[in-house]
């Protein structure tokens, strides 16, 4: 069942609709807060076919939350944080979808436990809910019963990921590799690209540097060559790349050397030792070292979630990892 205080964002209702839809044994009922047989979205679109929660009786078996403008705007109707509770006790299991967290946290079901919502409100939820663990980071986390996801997107991992628990890794992979999705992201990775997060800079000159970077990634990324191009000693380089980005010069090149590499698995049959040479690491090994650095694990492990082709990977790269 998902349901979420309107209007809800309509990812988070969309995405795990679609992943339970093409997984067998589900029979996905959307319901409504109020009396209206639809679901208000931010989108002005109306989800139809909603039941009013007032009519929903008996066990429940996944009990999912979206959220949206609805749940962030911190006036919730008492009525449906009390069904939320209720409905929890007969529920296999509860999870909410992004800001989603915030309803679940209101009806306590989050009390003393690890949760995550989207890096946006992550110290909110934790300054208005002081007896939640917010733990920022995951893209979902489960603490018992209890499931909470990141931003939006991170719906659909963890639907992949139910469906996994209840049908196996054959079952989610197939539905992840029908809507083109990753079956799991990697276990202790921020919330959002890397790449991005360096794009934010506000310096102009160290934004192009990043971008040449990215063009050059086989090239030798040294301190001194990367503060010769910007026509800047190194020592001055290095204060001004960890202010900019919060990395030091070999740190930035490791992580957009890691980005491109993620890429390069996530969306092409090439070898890893082929990879490591694309993407300036030089060797498996120095890839590998990386990647735990950087993700937590290794390239190899990072490509098992997401390529059928485990055996050869696991070959191509060094035996150390």
């Amino acid at each position: 069942m998902i349901v979420g205080p309107p209007p809800v964002q309509i990812l988070d209702v969309a995405g795990p609709l679609e992943v339970f839809s093409n997984a067998p044994g589900y029979d996905v009922q959307l319901a409504n807060p109020g009396t209206e047989r639809t679901l208000r979205t931010n989108r002005e679109i109306e989800l139809g076919n909603a039941t009013p929660i007032e009519e929903i009786h008996g066990p429940i078996d996944t009990l999912v939350i979206a959220g949206g403008p609805g749940a962030e705007s911190g006036i919730y109707d008492s009525q449906f944080v009390a069904w939320i509770a209720d409905a929890a006790t007969r529920s296999r299991r509860v999870a909410s979808i992004c800001t989603g967290a915030f309803l679940l946290a209101e009806a306590g079901l989050l009390d003393g436990k690890k949760a995550v919502t989207h890096w946006k409100f992550c110290d909110r939820l934790a300054k208005e809910y002081p007896k939640v663990i917010v733990r920022p980071d995951p893209i979902f986390l489960r603490d018992g019963a209890v499931y909470t996801t990141a931003g939006i997107t991170a719906g659909i991992d963890l639907s992949l990921a139910l469906v996994e628990e209840d049908h196996g890794h054959d079952v989610s992979l197939r539905i992840a590799r029908f809507l083109v999705m990753f079956l799991v992201r990697p276990g202790g990775q921020g919330q959002f690209s890397h790449m991005l997060s360096h794009q934010a800079t506000t310096s102009q000159p160290i934004r192009e540097l990043q971008v040449w970077m990215l063009e050059h990634l086989r090239q030798p990324l040294t301190v001194e060559s990367l503060a010769e191009r910007l026509g800047v000693s190194p020592r001055h380089f290095s204060r001004v790349c960890l202010r900019e980005t919060g990395l030091n010069p070999g740190q930035l090149v490791d992580r957009l050397r890691v980005e491109a590499a993620r890429q390069m698995i996530d969306s092409s049959a090439m070898g890893l030792k082929e990879v490591a040479d694309e993407s300036g690491f030089g060797s498996a090994d120095a890839m590998r070292r990386a990647f735990s650095k950087v993700l937590g694990v290794t390239a190899a492990e990072y490509a098992s979630r997401f390529r059928s082709t485990l055996p050869q990977l696991r070959a191509q790269e060094s035996p150390m990892s």
